[in-house]
């Protein structure tokens, strides 16, 4: 299937956007301690959150930010994940969590998924974020997966991703998944 804007899917993962009723998973994510070290810090209620979500999605129409959800194919939610500060050519992502939900190479799978949205359905050209330093797991990931690091402050490395590169890559991903399909 084609993607679209609203969903998008992949070997064992889709991604869909957020609805005001993901508001307490996304709430329990994010104020999780095993899932929120290097996020920005949360305060409020899932009634905030949903009150949050119901004013992004005048963001979504307005195509400047969307936030999707990371479900497994059989419908269970397993992380989010968010496009933000688009322009005519470029994006940020990020908000990036997976939960214990997941399945083996989701973080693969989903970066994957993004990279499709932003490069295939949006037409952009580069992908410029930035992750913590202390964040090392998710600094070897970018790396690994073909990330150049621009340039770096005290706290965060920042990155540039093409899609030129993503091109490039995007079938070895793609054999990857479907073997690591094969093999569950």
């Amino acid at each position: 299937m084609y993607p679209t804007l609203s969903r998008i899917d992949g070997v064992r993962l889709s991604l869909r956007l957020v609805t005001p009723d993901d508001a307490a998973y996304i709430h329990g994510l994010r104020t999780d301690p095993a899932y929120n070290s290097h996020l920005s810090a949360v305060t409020g209620t899932i009634k905030d959150q949903r009150a949050w979500i119901e004013a992004y999605k005048a963001r979504e129409v307005a195509g400047v930010e969307y936030y999707f959800v990371i479900e497994r194919k059989v419908g269970v939610r397993c992380g989010v994940v968010r496009l933000y500060d688009i322009t005519d050519d470029r994006f940020t992502w990020g908000s990036w969590i997976l939960d214990h939900n997941k399945p083996r190479k989701a973080a693969l799978e989903s970066a994957w998924l993004i990279y499709r949205m932003a490069f295939e359905v949006l037409g952009q050209l580069k992908a410029y974020f930035e992750v913590s330093s202390g964040n090392l797991n998710t600094l070897a990931f970018h790396r690994r997966f073909g990330a150049t690091e621009t340039h770096r402050t005290e706290h965060d490395i920042f990155f540039v991703y093409s899609r030129a590169q993503f091109d490039s890559d995007k079938g070895a991903y793609l054999s990857i998944l479907e073997q690591e399909n094969r093999n569950a």
